[in-house]
């Protein structure tokens, strides 16, 4: 029986008194939800629990998510203040989130802003675009720029502006391009045999106490389909943050351009 991932397979980008910043393998829920699986914030809760032997439940502060079958970096408060200061810098702008995805199909414009209007469809579990004027349409914004293509597949990278539920995966269906592996928004029916292939590659932001910008960087595995058919390291700046032995690792990796 394969093992649940636990507080030991924790990848930890950075850590300290205030935040701890990890990488959340796919197909993993942010927070606990109606499946009871396990989770990332209450396997964060855990390792600081060990780590501290803490005897109550550790302080966690939830104050981003990824979605469940998206992988990448996330940032955890370990205190209060440091929770309530991440999430003025969400509201405010100062958090930037940039991701790798792979499209079925190249975009024709190499590099555009796509601005819709998204609604939960809670009786079809999905994200639909509607016109602005829609009761509960929120505004979506994220500036799009295709690194490489092969295949007919384009490697992507995503800045968000907004931070809605599924974002990445409406707006780029919507114009014609779905991502590879996504079986919700019509990614092609040969790649759905592999996970989604979207990375939160890139998280930068403040820290709450030190007031110093800080910016991590992490590969998406790079040993399974479809990334390990693309030259990751071209596009990702690694030299900046060497102080992480996961993105040390990384860095070192082999070059592998195998096909789909």
């Amino acid at each position: 029986m394969e093992e649940k991932f636990s507080y030991k397979d924790l990848v930890i980008a950075y850590e300290d008194n205030h935040i701890i910043v990890v990488v959340k393998p796919q197909n993993i829920p942010s927070q606990e939800d109606e499946t009871k699986d396990v989770d990332m914030l209450n396997v964060v809760k855990e390792y600081i629990k060990v780590k501290y032997e803490k005897k109550g439940e550790a302080y966690v502060g939830l104050v981003h998510r990824l979605d469940r079958p998206t992988g990448g970096l996330m940032v955890f408060a370990k205190t209060s203040k440091a929770a309530a200061r991440l999430t003025e810098s969400i509201q405010s702008g100062d958090m930037e989130k940039k991701y790798l995805c792979i499209t079925c199909g190249v975009p024709v414009n190499k590099k555009a802003t796509l601005v819709n209007y998204l609604r939960k469809n809670a009786d079809k579990n999905i994200v639909e675009v509607v016109h602005m004027s829609t009761k509960d349409a929120k505004k979506a914004e994220l500036d799009y720029e295709v690194l490489d293509s092969l295949q007919d597949y384009g490697l992507v990278k995503i800045s968000l502006n907004t931070g809605r539920s599924h974002q990445i995966r409406v707006q780029l269906s919507n114009i014609g391009y779905p991502l590879y592996g996504d079986k919700k928004y019509g990614g092609r029916k040969e790649t759905l045999k592999n996970n989604l292939a979207l990375w939160a590659t890139e998280l930068s932001f403040t820290h709450p106490t030190l007031k110093q910008r800080m910016k991590f960087i992490a590969y998406p595995p790079e040993d399974v389909a479809p990334w390990k058919a693309f030259q990751l390291t071209k596009y990702l700046n690694v030299n900046k943050i060497k102080q992480s032995p996961y993105l040390q690792t990384l860095i070192n990796s082999q070059d592998r351009r195998d096909e789909f």
